[in-house]
């Protein structure tokens, strides 16, 4: 009853022809920026932000950088703040440093944060990145 429900949110499957795989033994450095599904079970060292679509890091997986996108599923390890506009689903092997953001959030047993939880708020709109005045300096 539940996962089937969960398999439908978190399908790589339905992004099919726009799915990017990070292989086992591959290192991308650098920010990555898609719309689709990416799939992560070599490293990542640099950000991840997604228009539309899913972000899903393998049990082998690891992303150092933050992450941004609709809907992220980790079963690896994270360095860095998470941000779920819409769906956040930890599995057990999940190892994350840094606060998550999210509207809706799962978490299997054994899932490791350290880290703060924020919750967003539906009726709310998702803040954008902080962005910072060069000319003086001041946020904006």
């Amino acid at each position: 009853m539940f996962g089937a429900d969960r398999n439908k949110k978190l399908d790589i499957g339905r992004f099919g022809g726009k799915t990017t795989i990070i292989a086992q033994d591959a290192e991308f450095k650098g920010d990555l920026f898609f719309s689709g599904a990416l799939q992560v079970d070599g490293r990542v060292i640099g950000n991840v932000e997604a228009t539309g679509g899913l972000v899903r890091i393998s049990e082998h997986g690891f992303v150092e950088g933050i992450i941004r996108a609709p809907s992220v599923l980790i079963n690896g390890e994270v360095t860095g703040d998470v941000h779920a506009s819409e769906h956040l689903e930890l599995d057990a092997k999940a190892r994350i440093s840094g606060d998550l953001y999210y509207r809706f959030m799962e978490m299997v047993m054994g899932a490791q944060i350290s880290g703060n939880l924020h919750y967003l708020d539906a009726a709310l709109p998702v803040t954008p990145a902080l962005q910072v005045d060069e000319r003086n300096g001041s946020e904006e």
